[in-house]
């Protein structure tokens, strides 16, 4: 009688390469990943000598620190997949009826999107290499920070929830950038041997 080896199933996060969640970013298996949130600044108001200075100052920041990596994610899940198969569906429908709810849904799906993705996030993303010491990791995050707030951009560190949130838009978890839980259904359960709501 052969024996069948069970094979090991990958978890979701293991298969992305990320081991969990740190106090300054990401612990992936090349090591942790810092993230900051920059504020944007609406250049549309800003006069052209405005502009040029930003740009110097966003050239001098890439030269001091050149692994920055940047991150632009809208600040909701966009429709556009939505869109298009409505439009397609449109085109197909032969009942004049579900057409015009076809139609309605499809200026519903335009007016949210209008009003939900008109805000953008700007991340700048610093990779540490595997095995540097929590405590100088921290330090060095808040040294980049300094750096890259001195050269004109408000920025913060992310914490886990904030994190959690960009990562649930980016692969599509979360429409509106609502909390992400740990544990899938953990609202659901609790732990001490009761059933959730």
């Amino acid at each position: 009688m052969k024996l069948r080896r069970k094979k090991k199933r990958n978890s979701t996060r293991a298969l992305m390469g990320l081991e969990g969640f740190t106090d300054y970013g990401i612990r992936t298996v090349g090591g942790e990943l810092a993230v900051f949130l920059v504020q944007p600044t609406n250049i549309s108001v800003l006069s052209h000598a405005n502009v040029e200075q930003k740009e110097k100052r966003l050239c001098t920041l890439l030269s001091l620190l050149p692994g920055m990596e940047f991150v632009c994610l809208d600040s909701c899940e966009r429709f556009d997949d939505n869109r298009r198969f409505l439009k397609q569906r449109i085109t197909e429908e032969e009942n004049p009826a579900v057409r015009a709810v076809l139609e309605q849904e499809s200026g519903f799906l335009e007016s949210k999107q209008i009003e939900m993705a008109t805000a953008r996030q700007f991340l700048i993303i610093w990779r540490f290499t595997r095995g540097e010491m929590p405590g100088q990791v921290f330090q060095d995050a808040n040294e980049i920070g300094r750096k890259i707030a001195d050269n004109g951009f408000e920025v913060r560190l992310m914490e886990k929830d904030n994190i959690k949130r960009v990562l649930g838009l980016y692969f599509g978890t979360s429409m509106t950038g609502e909390a992400v839980e740990d544990v899938d259904g953990a609202k659901n359960f609790d732990f001490d041997g009761r059933s959730g709501t």
